[in-house]
């Protein structure tokens, strides 16, 4: 039996290339991925992309799957994990977006849809901290952030006053410690209620 992992946005704004390609190496270096069980990573992460890339990706190969407003790519991630592409028109605008998705799951690139629709049609723009971190963790270089311990926790390096440089923990930013890792543009959203 599947349990359906929690959708979620990794990343805000519109990614370009160089981060759609970035992002889908997000998880390099995580234990999980080494092992070759890094499904749970990626499911139900998505991003928002151009309108270009998402062009580029539909003539790369053949769908494996193409559902109107949706396609997926034939090459899985891993298991039954794969890219799913979506055009999406939100509130009278055409947008488009990268997700991963459990195939193994039913009606999982639609539950992935509905989310995305969901998110992006909030009438304030906001971010919640699981999203803000996500982005934190999107946008860092690999040399400035990792994995320590067994359980291969995100660790990144923040620059500390008293401290200097020095690792730690992702879930465990401070909110000012969020706040000098986010772009200017998005420090100062409000926060968003976690659906």
């Amino acid at each position: 039996m599947h349990t359906s992992l929690p959708i979620r946005k990794v990343f805000e704004g519109v990614a370009t290339r160089h981060d759609m390609y970035r992002m889908f190496n997000r998880h390099r270096g995580d234990p999980a991925t080494a092992a070759g069980d890094a499904g749970h990573l990626f499911a139900g992460e998505w991003f928002e992309i151009a309108e270009r890339d998402h062009n580029y990706m539909f003539e790369i190969l053949p769908p494996l799957f193409m559902r109107g407003d949706m396609f997926a790519m034939r090459e899985y991630l891993t298991g039954s994990i794969t890219s799913v592409f979506l055009a999406l028109s939100i509130d009278g605008r055409r947008r488009f977006f990268h997700g991963y998705c459990d195939l193994s799951e039913l009606g999982s690139p639609e539950r992935l849809k509905v989310s995305i629709i969901e998110r992006e049609s909030r009438p304030v723009r906001a971010m919640t901290r699981e999203e803000r971190l996500e982005h934190i963790w999107s946008s860092t270089h690999d040399d400035y952030r990792g994995y320590a311990g067994v359980g291969g926790k995100r660790t990144v390096l923040v620059y500390g006053e008293t401290s200097g440089t020095i690792e730690k923990a992702l879930d465990a930013l401070s909110d000012d410690e969020i706040s000098a890792k986010l772009p200017v543009h998005l420090r100062y959203l409000p926060d968003a209620i976690a659906a």
